[in-house]
């Protein structure tokens, strides 16, 4: 699991100085890839696009008063939010979680819509990733118009860095060349540039966003 754009996760019920180890499974359509443990504690860190303050219609993710699966963990229910005060940002998602549902599900058959990945705070380790996109906003580049240079159809957002990513500690020791699926992000793999200092991930394969499709589909019908 790694959280690109991470937000912190307080859950407030969970004690302050318990760690648990969960068992997560390599590949859920091939059992002998094996399992992991992952650390589980009091903070935790989740993507900043997995939670909204009023949601819209089909966001099945958190929000005020709705309770999510985090994966391999438990279920949570968002139950306030801190914002800085002058910007207006969120900078703490606070929840409650019931430790009934070790392992992600519930024993009365209670079902929720969404599901989350997550880090821990004190465990995770900080990484740079790389996202890479088309080279040109052309699906076939030798389609430049007449007249026109094809340096003018080069996509801005070929190449999108982002700093401050949090990682499941397993990752700590991966190698230049490594390749792994990170949950609801893609495929990537270990850059050369990495260090123990500091890992670097570069992106070979995204994977389909539903929730970023309708998105954009109801901001095209606008």
């Amino acid at each position: 699991m790694a959280v690109l754009r991470p937000v912190r996760l307080v859950i407030d019920n969970y004690p302050e100085d318990k760690v648990e180890m969960l068992e997560a499974v390599n590949n859920p359509e091939d059992a002998s890839m094996g399992a992991r443990e992952v650390p589980f504690s009091r903070i935790l860190y989740i993507e900043r696009e997995d939670f909204r303050e009023d949601p819209p219609k089909k966001f099945f993710r958190l929000a005020p008063g709705r309770e999510v699966r985090l994966k391999h963990a438990y279920y949570v229910t968002c139950t306030n939010v801190i914002k800085e005060e002058k910007t207006g940002e969120i900078m703490e998602i606070h929840c409650t979680y019931d430790p009934e549902t070790r392992g992600g599900w519930s024993k009365d058959g209670r079902r929720v819509k969404g599901t989350l990945h997550w880090v821990s705070a004190a465990h995770a380790i900080d990484a740079e990733v790389r996202l890479y996109d088309h080279l040109f906003t052309l699906e076939d580049p030798s389609d430049v118009p007449e007249g026109k240079d094809f340096k003018d159809y080069l996509n801005p957002r070929s190449l999108e860095t982002l700093t401050g990513c949090k990682m499941e500690p397993s990752l700590a020791e991966a190698a230049s060349g490594d390749r792994f699926q990170f949950l609801r992000q893609g495929y990537f793999c270990v850059d050369p540039d990495t260090t123990i200092e500091k890992p670097v991930f570069n992106r070979t394969v995204s994977l389909r966003d539903t929730w970023a499709k309708i998105e954009k589909s109801q901001k095209t019908h606008e």
